[in-house]
């Protein structure tokens, strides 16, 4: 059983900054990509940011290329989002997510299958 819990999720004014953390179970961690997701209001889930499991690997949704960064520690099993110049439309909540299978890149929603329950990112103008 796969166990992904986010933290650091916050108010933050626009222009600032917020870091996110998720923390998986499992003693395999390193075979996976991670991604990161967000959700707005009535909106669908959407691709934010992944890394594969050796880190060699990131992409970026082209709305927070240049803005966000994606870093894991597999000695910790965390996976995190820096995210800088916040904006209001980044307001959603954010959830990590973990593949079913290992060693392979996916961008797309339908390819992950464990989510945490995620954190509330909320950027005021």
């Amino acid at each position: 059983q796969v166990q992904l819990v986010e933290s650091g999720g916050g108010l933050v004014q626009a222009g600032g900054s917020l870091r996110l953390s998720c923390a998986a179970s499992g003693r395999t961690f390193s075979s996976y990509t991670m991604g990161w997701f967000r959700q707005a209001p009535g909106k669908e889930r959407d691709f934010v940011a992944a890394i594969s499991g050796s880190g060699g690997w990131r992409s970026y949704a082209d709305s927070v290329k240049g803005r966000f960064t994606i870093s894991r520690d597999n000695a910790k099993n965390t996976v995190d989002l820096q995210m800088r110049s916040l904006q209001p439309e980044d307001t959603a909540v954010y959830y990590c997510g973990r593949p079913k299978a290992p060693y392979y890149t996916p961008r797309s929603v339908t390819d992950y299958d464990y989510w945490g329950q995620g954190t509330q990112v909320t950027v005021s103008s």
